[in-house]
């Protein structure tokens, strides 16, 4: 597993966004981005082939290409404050948000998903 440190992109996920640079890979960079941008100690990896934000070892997000869309996911989904209903998902703590070509996306509320997420798992980690 290698990680970004310190604003410094994961080669595999580097090589990832290379190989999904059109169409869809672009939704899937704009978001992984912002993902990115939480904070100085936000790690990466690419997991079951899709780029994977962590606080530390803890996985809070992640984005992945499909034929038609793009999920941007958080691994503790279904804990976290929706007041848009952007979530889609019905598992015990995944959830996720597609993302269209074409469609707007409230990129308000999807970032404020991803700083949700971030928070979330920051006091999961410091809290035990």
């Amino acid at each position: 597993m290698s990680t970004r440190v310190h604003g410094i992109s994961d080669p595999a996920i580097d090589a990832w966004m290379k190989e999904h640079a059109a169409g869809l890979g672009a939704i899937a960079h704009q978001w992984f981005e912002v993902m990115r941008k939480r904070g100085d100690e936000v790690r990466e990896l690419l997991h079951d082939d899709c780029p994977v934000a962590c606080l530390g070892d803890a996985p809070f997000g992640y984005v992945n290409v499909f034929t038609s869309h793009v999920n941007g996911g958080f691994f503790h989904g279904a804990a976290l404050p929706d007041p848009a209903r952007l979530l889609q998902g019905t598992g015990k703590f995944m959830r996720h948000v597609k993302l269209r070509p074409g469609t707007a996306t409230n990129a308000a509320a999807l970032s404020g998903l991803i700083d949700a997420a971030y928070t979330d798992i920051k006091a999961r980690t410091e809290n035990g």
